[in-house]
């Protein structure tokens, strides 16, 4: 009784202080909800303590769904769940989970219900709620006029409707979304992006359903995904060889088609397979007038049923986003077919599988209708795009196969049993969505508290593997930032830094230079005659292996004294700035010392070429022989002549070739 005091207290607090002042300053649909559980007279009996006002409330609206009261919700949940997921740190936010999962999955089953109003405001909501679980968190205040939700919210509960996102996208779909809005997500342009897909699945259905390739389409039930071409200010080219034909081109589940373009109709479709494996490559490629490779706005297709590639070019005005757009969504459908045939996935899985790439292409046009103005990143919106890209994306896709067969075998073992959580498919969403898609026209339900790839309370395999891809990712993206950080601009700076680098070898070969001057006799001595009495005693090898193991040591200890510690800096004194003329000069000054370095190297050749042939050691001259050849003469001459007669031969580019040389005894 004191429990139920309590409750029906705070109840009657909340709404004389306005109900909900914390959630919105205008009167919203839980102001409604909650006054109305205030004059409800199971009131007390549905109200759960654990959870915030905000959970009570999605909670109340998950049982009316379900048609079960929340006690109901509350022992089936005991029930089905785990004892780790029942520990009252997170009873909260589990149960939360639960029911909104069983609520989404009756949900779903409603025909046309990605339109519904309610359900949008219902899964957003969820969201809303997630973040604020239980009764002692603390809402966030961000905005007056609209609550926001966060990341980890949105990949939690949209998930559990295959159409709105993927557990391996949903962060990248979720950084799209909030790209204008500093990371928290507004209903406002969730509902944009439902809108959005709406539209799109209305276009796929529009598009399969039409008799547009329907003679090429019917015998493997193709959906056509989207069409290009048939505007004429953005037209889609065909290279063949040096022919080029304007056309239509068409992306389905299962293939690639072009109609060309003739005078008043188009030609018979060209197919390019992407469901067999015919060791297809799908690139960008540049394409130009005559053959030339001037413009980056095309994608080759190439594959051994092919006798020549294929290249079709995407022309607009300004950068080549046409162009990223259709190579994404093309590698997506020849990636699911490669997974597919990989792994031999088959039947119902197969179908749901192929399902996933279409949904991912569907969100991925939406996401075009709803930030046309900003550039996307297809690729790292297309899941199997993403894991082709991902460092560990092999495990991920290994991991997601594997769910599949063991979700196949759990369908076949509770598909009698009416317990336990349901889950919509994605064959059973698609029909829901007013369209048919697969081979298979009866699916059953999945049985567990698992909905689709995420699980009440817990991590699983995939999102395991998707957490330890991410974060290889982010160390990749580390690494390439901090080469990145070290380059400098100008030739100057970089040598600089490079002598700077080089400077403990440039010490040592200081040394041995002044060793073999004899600048200091007595090192000298020392080291000629430890060196040859090591190479008297035929340790050489030996001494070249203990001074690897030094190293290894020195490492070692540096590594062992300077744990902890920040390494030193590079410190480079940066050369003072130069203007246009400096910079010539300096590239004129560069080309000279380079100049005198191939002198000094062509004099050596002759030197050494000498001492082979036993030729007195005399100094070279050059002179020049008809039809622009050189002839090397050694003469007494000085040696100041014979250098700048090279100068002026290498300088005008006068030695064409080397005819012959002749020494004079």
């Amino acid at each position: 009784m004191a429990m139920v005091s309590k409750t029906r207290n705070m109840l009657e607090g909340l709404v004389r202080e306005g109900s909900f002042k914390w959630l919105t300053k205008t009167r919203s649909l839980f102001d409604e909800e909650f006054e109305e559980m205030g004059r409800s007279p199971s009131a007390e009996r549905n109200w759960i303590p654990e959870l915030s006002p905000v959970a009570n409330i999605i909670v109340r609206r998950c049982s009316k769904i379900l048609g079960i009261s929340t006690n109901v919700l509350q022992e089936n949940f005991k029930a089905e769940a785990s004892d780790s997921i029942k520990q009252p740190s997170r009873y909260a936010r589990n149960f939360l989970e639960y029911c909104c999962f069983r609520a989404l999955a009756l949900s779903t089953q409603v025909k046309g219900y990605l339109d519904d109003k309610k359900f949008r405001r219902l899964t957003f909501d969820m969201m809303l709620a997630w973040e604020f679980p239980a009764a002692a968190s603390q809402p966030f205040l961000n905005m007056d006029e609209d609550f926001t939700i966060g990341v980890e919210a949105f990949s939690r509960i949209a998930p559990a409707v295959p159409i709105i996102a993927n557990v391996i996208i949903s962060d990248n779909l979720f950084e799209v979304l909030t790209a204008s809005t500093g990371g928290r997500l507004q209903f406002s342009v969730y509902e944009k992006y439902l809108s959005g897909l709406e539209r799109a699945i209305r276009k796929l259905k529009t598009q399969s359903e039409s008799s547009l390739l329907s003679a090429l389409r019917s015998t493997q039930g193709e959906k056509i995904l989207e069409v290009d071409g048939t505007v004429t200010t953005q037209p889609v080219l065909q290279h063949v060889g040096i022919s080029t034909w304007p056309g239509r081109l068409i992306l389905t589940d299962h293939a690639l088609y072009f109609e060309a373009l003739r005078v008043v109709s188009y030609d018979t479709a060209k197919r390019y397979d992407l469901s067999d494996d015919l060791k297809q490559v799908i690139k960008p490629e540049l394409t130009g007038p005559w053959g030339t490779r001037l413009f980056d706005k095309a994608v080759l297709y190439k594959s051994i049923s092919l006798s020549e590639p294929v290249v079709m070019e995407f022309p607009e005005l300004k950068g080549h986003t046409r162009r990223d757009y259709w190579l994404a969504i093309t590698r997506e459908i020849l990636y699911v077919h490669r997974f597919i045939c990989k792994f031999q996935i088959t039947g119902v899985e197969r179908d749901e599988t192929l399902l996933k790439a279409i949904l991912g292409i569907l969100r991925l046009q939406a996401l075009k209708e709803i930030s046309s103005t900003v550039p996307l990143c297809c690729e790292v919106l297309l899941m199997f795009n993403l894991c082709d890209q991902l460092p560990g994306g092999d495990l991920i896709l290994e991991t997601l196969a594997n769910m599949s067969t063991s979700r196949e075998l759990d369908r076949t073992n509770n598909s009698i049993s009416g317990r336990g959580m349901y889950s919509i498919s994605a064959l059973a969403m698609a029909s829901n969505l007013g369209f048919v898609f697969g081979t298979s026209s009866n699916v059953p339900n999945e049985a567990g508290i698992v909905v689709g790839e995420i699980a009440v309370g817990e991590m699983t395999s995939l999102e395991r593997a998707i957490k330890e891809s991410r974060s290889s990712y982010k160390k990749v993206v580390l690494a390439q930032e901090t080469v990145d950080g070290v380059k400098v601009d100008g030739i100057d700076t970089n040598l600089a830094v490079m002598k700077e680098l080089l400077l403990p070898v440039t010490e040592l070969g200081k040394w041995l230079l002044s060793l073999a001057y004899w600048e200091d006799p007595l090192k000298s001595s020392v080291f000629c005659l430890v060196f040859t009495y090591i190479i008297f005693r035929g340790w050489l090898s030996y001494a070249f292996a203990l001074t690897l193991i030094f190293m290894a040591i020195f490492m070692a200890l540096t590594r062992l004294c300077s744990q902890g510690r920040p390494v030193d800096g590079l410190k480079v004194i940066a050369p003072p700035a130069m203007n246009t003329m400096e910079q010539l000069l300096a590239v004129q000054n560069a080309i000279s010392q380079a100049e005198e370095l191939i002198q000094d190297g062509n004099i050596a050749l002759l030197k050494l070429r000498a001492l082979l042939l036993s030729i007195f050691p005399q100094v070279p001259c050059i002179t020049y022989g008809t039809e622009g050849f050189v002839v090397f003469s050694v003469k007494q001459v000085e040696q100041r002549k014979i250098i700048m007669e090279l100068r002026h031969a290498c300088a005008f580019r006068q030695i064409s070739q080397v005819f012959s040389v002749y020494c004079d005894q």
